[in-house]
């Protein structure tokens, strides 16, 4: 493991060879005008030096300096964000530590989707469904947002459709390592009462480990309606269907031997091969929302979704399907009043969550099911309650106070041998939160917020794959302290600096039984403090061969520990929180040329990762260097862009989303090694 000085000063190393060999090439302009950054998390649609929280953005510059095929490198490079690979189409997506909870996907985070929630009233999230295409923008919440987007301690991701901006066709394909394929086309139309965009998208992959190739086909439609010029109907629609093999964790000496091949059989039982492990998902989701703008002070949004799944999930141990059907409501009302020397926004509103889900679980043999096992139906009926007040105060003081009001209720009714009927109703949960905002100018503020969270088991946790409902695991709750200061540094660097300590109890985990199944418990508490910096300058040059020159570093420092955790008589306290790193470093640099070449490359450093609550198994720190290399150019009516580039050039062997307190230690899953892509993308305007 490096120290953490060592790597922090070996990133500045590169940077400073990269400025030292372009300086002679380019002579930079002394005047510089910056894209003011709107956010619209927690509703405030106002400039980020102006909300008093932790939030990540990635726009679609950001998306683009990578390979076109995962979120998952743009989302690395946030400070205290990680998202995980185990195999082509198997992620998992946490922020502030919250992959304690995550045996694979996303625990712990709520997600919206243009504005409506993608979290399921059970607390999943599939966000594997979703390709690198229909993704325009990302913004991040980073610690608990209960008191207006409720259930979620570790944060809150919103998502958005790529804007419509012009009338226009692209089309894309691209081709890499390990079987790669993408394929790629979309229409935009803009009319004066209407635009449209339509995407359309195939990726598949051979894998780079035994047993996981990987398929994925999206249509993605969104449509808005200008009814009256303060009057929008909007509508997104999205149908995905994903097949991916799973091919299971490793022991280190099989890590060490062979770390391509899927988890081997047993004497008595085949392995990941054998039974032909995989995830078969389709799922349909749809959208409506209707946005008025009464007068110059009242506004309202409303919105309804809807969303159906037919999951199949062949294991080692059996064959799961599930039924699942999801609908709600969100709706907030937001009234502005403007006083000569304060202003302040008020937004009150309500979200509704009904969920159902048939679970049947069947023998395994060899990917066909065999007799049922356990049949289950659950209901989930989710509702909260929202206000927010938002005062902009003398002095430049930007003063925040919102709660809201939570309630869940489960159900569980099995139906094999005898009916039985089991309710876990939850406490009703208040979720408060308090910032403050100091701006001094147009090039500092800083902030400090006091919120509180809480996180029930999703259905996942509370029926496991054990199959027993488990009515006695409680909901997570936790306090977040919160202090950050962002701005401009010499009129050049853009930094964005937090610290924080979040305290969690009842904080959820998971253990497996002896032959392998996942089930949940409460482990007590936990402290997670953290410190997150972001960094960038970017240059633009009047003459000379550079456009401009753009250098940015993110550095994640985490110091998460149980507080007080005890099972089965062995005392895990002061123990690292498992499957956290304590250092992340990611750094980039974009050169962009007046030609219309262009270069972008990225660091990352992982620190080690605890990969059992006993501390006593790690995962090895790694480094991994990528690069793109293209040609952007714009003709008349026709752009196109022509890219190639490389991941992990180092060609680090690693493991990535590994399998936290695995029986027999089989934590491993290899991550990619080196690996080529190249593409096309071409735009008719």
């Amino acid at each position: 493991m490096f120290p953490i000085f060592t790597v922090i000063m070996k990133h500045l190393y590169l940077v400073f060879l990269f400025l030292l060999s372009l300086s002679a090439l380019a002579q930079s302009d002394t005047t510089r005008v910056l894209d003011e950054v709107i956010v619209s998390a927690y509703q405030s649609n106002r400039s980020l030096n102006e909300v008093p929280a932790s939030i990540g953005r990635v726009n679609e510059k950001e998306l683009i300096r990578y390979s076109n095929t995962s979120l998952l490198p743009a989302v690395n490079a946030i400070p205290g964000v990680r998202m995980e690979e185990r195999s082509p189409g198997s992620y998992r997506f946490s922020i502030r530590g919250s992959s304690l909870r995550s045996p694979f996907g996303v625990r712990n985070v709520k997600f919206y989707w243009n504005g409506l929630p993608m979290t399921d009233g059970g607390g999943n999230t599939y966000l594997n469904l979703l390709d690198f295409n229909s993704v325009g923008s990302m913004e991040i919440i980073k610690g608990p947002g209960a008191s207006l987007y409720g259930a979620g301690t570790g944060g809150v991701v919103l998502l958005k459709s790529p804007e419509i901006k012009n009338n226009q066709i692209q089309l894309g394909v691209l081709y890499g390592s390990y079987g790669l394929q993408q394929y790629s086309a979309s229409l935009q139309q803009r009319k004066k009462k209407m635009d449209a965009g339509i995407r359309a998208n195939w990726q598949q992959s051979d894998g780079y480990r035994e047993q996981s190739e990987m398929s994925r086909g999206i249509i993605n439609t969104n449509f808005n309606f200008y009814l009256h010029s303060k009057n929008t109907l909007s509508a997104t629609v999205f149908a995905s269907q994903l097949n991916y093999q799973t091919p299971g964790g490793l022991t280190e000496a099989q890590y060490d031997e062979d770390a391509r091949q899927a988890r081997p059989g047993t004497g008595t039982a085949l392995g990941a091969v054998g039974q032909k492990a995989e995830v078969l998902n389709k799922t349909a989701y749809a959208g409506l929302s209707h946005d008025v703008q009464w007068n110059n002070f009242l506004s309202t949004r409303t919105g309804v979704y809807g969303s159906i799944s037919d999951f199949k999930n062949p294991t080692i141990r059996n064959y799961e399907a599930r039924k699942e059907k999801n609908g709600g409501l969100r709706t907030s009302t937001r009234y502005v009043l403007d006083k000569t020397s304060w202003k302040a926004t008020f937004t009150a509103g309500a979200e509704l969550q009904f969920f159902t889900s048939d679970v049947s679980v069947y023998g395994n043999d060899k990917g066909t099911r065999t007799q049922l096992q356990t049949r289950d139906a659950l209901n989930a009926n989710q509702y909260l309650v929202f206000v927010q007040s938002e005062i902009d105060l003398p002095y430049q003081f930007y003063l925040t106070i919102g709660t809201s009001v939570n309630y869940l209720k489960y159900k569980d009714q099995q139906s094999v041998t005898a009916f039985n009927l089991l309710t876990k109703k939850f406490d009703p949960d208040i979720s408060p939160r308090l910032a403050l905002l100091k701006k001094f100018n147009e090039s500092l503020s800083v902030y400090g917020n006091i919120s509180r969270g809480f996180s029930p088991p999703t259905f996942a946790e509370a029926l496991p794959s054990t199959g027993v409902f488990n009515p006695d695991l409680n909901a997570e709750r936790g306090v977040s302290y919160e202090a950050g200061i962002r701005g401009k540094l010499l009129k050049q660097f853009d930094f964005d600096i937090a610290a924080y300590h979040f305290q969690l109890k009842n904080a959820i985990v998971i253990q497996r039984t002896a032959d392998g199944a996942d089930y949940f418990v409460n482990a007590g508490s936990t402290s997670q403090k953290g410190l997150e910096g972001r960094v960038a300058w970017t240059q633009p040059f009047t003459s000379g061969f550079i456009h401009s020159l753009g250098i940015w570093s993110s550095v994640t420092i985490n110091h998460y520990r149980f507080k007080t955790y005890e099972q089965s008589g062995i005392d895990y306290s002061g123990n690292p929180l498992t499957g956290v790193a304590p250092d992340i470093i990611v750094s980039g640099v974009d050169i962009f040329t007046k030609t219309g070449l262009y270069i972008n490359a990225t660091i990352n450093y992982t620190d080690h990762i605890s990969l059992n609550d006993a501390g006593t198994a790690y995962a090895a720190d790694y480094t991994l260097l990528g690069t793109r290399l293209g040609y952007r150019k714009a003709a008349g009516k026709i752009s196109y862009d022509v890219f190639g580039g490389v991941d992990n050039a180092l060609d680090q062997k690693y493991s990535l989303g590994n399998d936290l307190n695995a029986v027999g230690g089989r934590f491993y899953n290899l991550a990619a090694g080196r690996s080529f892509y190249g593409g096309l993308k071409l735009s008719l305007r």
